[in-house]
């Protein structure tokens, strides 16, 4: 998603230079190279954001604390297959609608490559919730504290500051200086493993809230004494990522700068980076965390001048980011299990086959809700309907399967995901690609982990000629499909 800008030097957003000519050329850059897929801020009800997450599904929370974090977030999918992170605030934050309201479509002006952008926003009753860009791999908290397979690289790092420098930049000359608890959980990576600032963070802060929810050891000075966050606060918690960044460890700064000044580098340095760069990189590295880190806020630099101060560190800059932390890269090709094949190629008799083999197991787990008419004769049809429909489905009347799976599913009484796939698929083979589309979408609802319903997705995308998110559907049906397979 954004614009697609990898340039490690240039960035979506370019700063003005001295001139009238350049002025004029960097307006028409500016206003370029913000351009972007990503669609124009806007509310959406919380029925839409409901259906996107699964009804809030405790599967799709990303949030670093899971249920427990004040805040949560969810991942979820809009209707267009567009995947979205969702944050849900407690109950008591943001009283004042209209101030959340018109601080969301503030920070929903913003558009930039080095930012994980918003979306929109959602107010409903005392339902606060704000939709962002999803970033698909981690936080650099996962990556440098809680790493598995690999310790993140010496030029991934200086690339981490970097692109962090320009969104602060970008940010800054926007109008949005105040960042509220910059740390390593405000910094994901997009699906080409690029960092980015989450936009939450450019929020101002609920009533209840904290602007700095760490330990006080690693909140600015400032802060301290006024209880307020200035640009220049954002500046010294800048420093506390270098000092993690060149570490792997959240060290309190006092003890960092007291490292720096008895030039003890070698305790300051992750000991998996040896061999990585050299002294003058790394001292470099450390005097620029030490500006940051400055006691007197008008003693720390400027956003401008830490970009201007990191572009020449950067190592490896061909190299792209998914190479240098080892993600597979989301555009290359990925395998396909039969029934994926089966998708692609829009082989619905295929399809029809592995879900008539595959009966209703999947159906286990799924919410079923019973209610005291269980023997009452409305149920005793309401069964009668969907045994029915399954047998003209395994007979492959397909127009008689839709007819019977909509008198069980209309009553209501009892939720099947396989009813609504059985349904999607026997659209499909009614020329129907749009109901089918919205039966897919109601079976993930109900069972948000379940890869049939986003390759059925998929097919009636594919049908619908809408390509590139039949290709997105599918992926996702592929990385489910595995995940089951692994577990089981």
């Amino acid at each position: 998603m954004g614009c697609g800008c990898s340039s490690l030097v240039s960035c979506c957003w370019k700063p003005e230079t001295n001139g009238p000519t350049s002025k004029a050329h960097n307006d028409e850059n500016e206003e370029k190279d913000e351009a972007s897929d990503l669609p124009a801020f806007r509310e959406y009800t919380l029925e839409q954001l409901r259906n996107a997450t699964s009804g809030f599904a405790v599967e799709n929370i990303i949030s670093e604390h899971g249920e427990k974090a004040p805040n949560v977030v969810y991942k979820g999918k809009l209707e267009t297959q567009l995947r979205i992170a969702v944050k849900r605030f407690n109950r008591s934050a943001w009283p004042d609608r209209q101030q959340f309201l018109e601080e969301a479509r503030a920070v929903g002006q913003l558009r930039n490559c080095r930012l994980a952008n918003l979306l929109g926003c959602c107010f409903e009753g005392d339902e606060r919730l704000l939709v962002a860009e999803y970033m698909p791999n981690d936080t650099l908290a996962k990556h440098l504290f809680h790493w598995e397979s690999q310790p993140m690289k010496w030029a991934m790092r200086l690339r981490v500051a970097l692109y962090l420098a320009q969104a602060l930049e970008y940010c800054t000359m926007k109008g949005r200086a105040l960042y509220h608890d910059l740390n390593a959980y405000r910094i994901v990576f997009d699906d080409d493993a690029n960092p980015r600032l989450s936009c939450f963070g450019l929020m101002k802060n609920s009533r209840d809230g904290k602007s700095y929810s760490t330990n006080l050891a690693f909140t600015p000075p400032e802060y301290l004494r006024t209880g307020r966050v200035t640009a220049e606060s954002v500046i010294y918690s800048f420093g506390t990522l270098l000092l993690d960044l060149l570490s792997g460890k959240h060290i309190p700064p006092s003890h960092a700068l007291d490292l720096i000044r008895d030039r003890n580098l070698q305790m300051l340095t992750d000991s998996c980076l040896e061999g990585q760069f050299s002294n003058d990189d790394g001292t470099e590295l450390v005097r620029l965390a030490s500006r940051c880190l400055q006691y007197e806020p008008r003693e720390r630099p400027n956003a401008k001048s830490l970009v201007t101060a990191l572009i020449p560190l950067q190592k490896e800059a061909q190299v792209s980011s998914n190479e240098l932390m080892g993600v597979p890269d989301s555009s290359a090709a990925f395998p396909l299990s039969p029934l994926g094949e089966a998708c692609l190629r829009k082989d619905l008799t295929a399809i029809h086959e592995i879900l008539e083999k595959l009966g209703y197991k999947d159906d286990e787990g799924a919410a079923t809700e019973l209610s005291f008419q269980m023997w009452t004769n409305q149920v005793h049809e309401t069964i009668n309907s969907k045994k029915k429909g399954d047998a003209a489905f395994r007979r492959k009347e397909f127009q008689a399967a839709v007819d019977c799976f909509t008198q069980f599913i209309d009553v209501g009484t009892m939720i099947s995901p396989t009813v609504f796939a059985r349904r999607s698929l026997s659209y499909l083979m009614t020329d129907m690609p749009q109901e089918a589309l919205n039966d897919a979408v109601q079976a993930q609802v109900i069972s948000p982990v379940w890869h049939i319903a986003s390759y059925l997705q998929a097919v009636a995308l594919f049908s619908l000629g809408r390509e590139n998110e039949g290709q997105i559907a599918l992926r996702e049906g592929s990385i489910l499909e595995e995940k089951k397979n692994t577990e089981s």
